[in-house]
């Protein structure tokens, strides 16, 4: 018996990815190494809008916009869910309810890594939450861990800093630059692993 069962919507046709970019909604936490996820799911939208005007909906716990992409061309939904990182999966689960995703072939989901130096972008399958509220949350929801991932280095906090209050610091505009170049590199991790 699957793990997980395709709930039937007729209001909404069937896409061939999710995309969803992990963080938490506001202004207060926009700039900050947790929201790196939202940053990458950003960069992709402006890329494949191709300069377009971008409709984000509210839906299922998130904003979600659809793209085509490839030579297909595939449906790709990107979203960011607005339930905060620890409730994460809640929003996930509902999107691959309503879009017929299999989490373990066809969802991919960005989120920052305290283990993975800064700047550095790795992609993976699998595996445990590693301390991230918002892989805790996913996993829990879908009843699964093997789902990609692609894993925004971020580096560990200075001295004895909280790593909560690395991840949700407000930076520095060189940060933020920073940050979003990685973004832009995750966004291109993505490509590839939905184009391969």
């Amino acid at each position: 018996m699957p793990l997980f069962r395709k709930k039937k919507n007729t209001q909404t046709q069937p896409a061939d990815w999710l995309v969803v970019g992990l963080g938490n909604p506001g202004v207060k936490y926009a700039q900050t190494r947790h929201n790196v996820g939202f940053m990458t799911v950003d960069a992709l939208a402006d890329e494949l809008h191709r300069g377009a005007s971008i409709y984000w909906k509210d839906e299922c716990g998130a904003q979600t916009t659809k793209v085509s992409f490839g030579s297909q061309p595939l449906e790709v939904v990107l979203a960011k869910p607005q339930t905060f990182m620890n409730l994460s999966g809640t929003a996930i689960k509902k999107l691959c309810e309503k879009y017929g995703i299999d989490p373990e072939t066809n969802l991919i989901v960005v989120a920052d890594e305290l283990d993975i130096p800064a700047g550095d972008v790795r992609a993976k399958k699998g595996g445990g939450h590693a301390g991230h509220n918002g892989h805790r949350s996913t996993i829990d929801s879908l009843g699964t861990r093997d789902y990609q991932r692609v894993r925004v280095g971020i580096g560990r906090p200075p001295g004895k800093m909280d790593p909560a209050d690395y991840v949700l610091q407000p930076l520095r505009p060189q940060g933020v630059d920073d940050l979003l170049a990685s973004a832009v590199t995750a966004a291109d991790v993505v490509k590839e692993l939905i184009t391969s």
